[in-house]
């Protein structure tokens, strides 16, 4: 009997081999928010792993949308050669279908590198800008409140990620994940601690809601038939009266309605008040509870870090897809130890198929993988 982390899953027409998601992380390593050859050493290194699905991370719509000024972009002619020559490379040795994490950072842009600090740095400095969302209220207390958003603003942005869309369409990108989660812009919108407007855009869920719908209809209108597209989400803030699970599964019904297949299931970053109890799998029960009132495709993410753990969290029904960042950063064959542990077989490069331990006999497989 199959494993069930080793089961294919089907998003709209994108079949994956398997429910190991690579999930989004930020390297902080770009020039102008072009990719450079750090992103091709680790992109390569994750598309050799054997996962379902390999997303990139937070990809910025301009700019101004980045968290950093070394953050990864698709914004202009410059960043789409960048990025589309590193995705060619990964294409030519490694079949891994490929996702884009479409960004905009909202008040938490012009930060500092989180190894140096991750504090604001101020609009004035040559690496810094002034940050935009949806009210005027910063992050942290001593931090430039941001430029409040008008509806001409609003427009730019959502063209903006209409834009990036279509230039990741143009590069083949498999499939759309929208940051919805972490304290980033569209999450700005959805919780009353950063949204405090009393246009149509505040006030209300619905009203909050209307934003980030706005984005998700504009993006899958121009993303091809067939290509999914979803958005990541924070089902809670941790705060008092902040974005909390009941409102997050409304919000997944409306993306349910929109088209969307899936829904990536994060918490929290919105606050510096946030109070968490961290745990192994300490985000799942959020995701249980939105498959469970919703039906959408759930993607698990949040100290999964074992192979059996994993298993046990879809094998019991509580999630689809299991995303992965730090347990793959640790360890970039994570899902070869996971196939092993559990008796499946996975896709690797036949160059390494000499790395095979003899227990494991029939551990790998190939097609079209590592071949010149």
């Amino acid at each position: 009997m199959t494993a069930r982390l080793f089961e294919p899953l089907k998003l709209d027409d994108l079949a994956l081999e398997n429910r190991i998601l690579i999930a989004p992380m930020c390297q902080y390593s770009a020039r102008d928010g072009a990719a450079t050859d750090w992103h091709m050493m680790h992109l390569g290194q994750l598309a050799m792993s054997g996962a379902g699905l390999l997303t990139l991370e937070a990809t910025a719509i301009s700019p101004e949308a980045r968290i950093t000024d070394w953050d990864l972009g698709l914004y202009d002619d410059a960043t789409e050669r960048a990025l589309g020559r590193v995705l060619g490379a990964i294409r030519e040795y490694a079949p891994i279908p490929i996702c884009i994490q479409i960004a905009h950072a909202g008040r938490k842009g012009s930060s500092e590198a989180p190894w140096t600090g991750g504090q604001q740095i101020p609009p004035e400095s040559p690496q810094g800008w002034r940050t935009e969302a949806p009210s005027a209220i910063p992050h942290g207390e001593a931090e430039v409140p941001p430029h409040a958003l008008d509806l001409a603003d609003l427009k730019r942005v959502r063209d903006g990620f209409v834009a990036t869309a279509r230039r990741a369409m143009r590069l083949g990108i498999e499939a759309v994940e929208l940051h919805g989660a972490h304290g980033y812009l569209l999450h700005q919108f959805l919780s009353p601690l950063s949204n405090t407007r009393t246009d149509a855009y505040g006030g209300s869920l619905e009203n909050r809601m209307r934003f980030p719908l706005e984005v998700f209809e504009a993006v899958r209108e121009v993303v091809p038939a067939g290509r999914p597209v979803w958005m990541r989400v924070s089902a809670t803030d941790w705060v008092e009266e902040g974005w909390d699970l009941d409102e997050t599964v409304e919000l997944a019904q409306a993306l349910k309605a929109r088209g969307a297949p899936a829904i990536h299931v994060s918490t929290g970053g919105l606050s510096t008040r946030q109070a968490i109890t961290l745990g192994p799998g300490y985000q799942v029960p959020h995701a249980e509870r939105i498959k469970a009132e919703t039906g959408l495709t759930t993607i698990a993410v949040g100290l999964i870090t074992e192979a059996a753990q994993a298993e046990a969290i879809l094998a019991e029904g509580r999630a689809d897809a299991i995303s992965l960042a730090r347990a793959m950063l640790y360890d970039p064959r994570w899902p070869w130890h996971a196939a092993a542990e559990l008796g499946a077989a996975v896709r690797a490069p036949r160059q390494y198929w000499r790395s095979q331990p003899r227990a494991f006999k029939d551990l790998f497989k190939d097609t079209r993988f590592g071949q010149r």
